[in-house]
């Protein structure tokens, strides 16, 4: 082997052993990154305890018709959701079918499951008024927490 070579074969050893400490440093801190974050909402908070009661509140969501709302009822015990009632005002048929579709399927979801665990996308095919039931939950785990 000549002398260039040599030199070439250490530095590409040389770099490759720097980068391999590099990643191995970034996968240590991504190991460690999430502690103590709540990863169903990424809020960074650990589970709450809320007061026990029935809660109301309204969310409001963006459809292809403009915005949307919804009305939100849900009854918690220890933390966890007992009962939810789902109030629909469509604006438009198509609306009107997405929350019924919606508060017909919302009760499998939510119903015996930890207010801080709700993680509700799509229901029954709609996934629009998801949004605007998401936002109803926090302000009622927000009122909750005040009581």
């Amino acid at each position: 082997m000549t002398t260039s070579a040599t030199a070439r074969t250490a530095a590409l050893a040389a770099i490759g052993l720097g980068l391999i400490g590099t990643v191995a440093g970034c996968a240590a801190g991504a190991a460690t990154s999430d502690a103590g974050t709540d990863t169903n909402t990424g809020t960074g908070t650990v589970d709450e305890s809320y007061t026990d009661g029935t809660y109301t509140a309204d969310g409001s969501y963006q459809s292809p018709n403009g915005t949307e709302s919804i009305g939100v009822t849900l009854t918690i015990a220890d933390d966890v959701v007992t009962a939810v009632e789902i109030e629909t005002r469509p604006t438009n048929p198509t609306t009107s079918q997405y929350q019924s579709l919606f508060a017909g399927g919302i009760a499998d979801e939510v119903v015996g499951v930890d207010i801080d665990q709700l993680n509700v996308t799509v229901v029954s095919g709609s996934s629009l008024t998801s949004g605007g039931f998401r936002e109803a939950v926090a302000a009622i785990k927000a009122d909750a927490l005040a009581s």
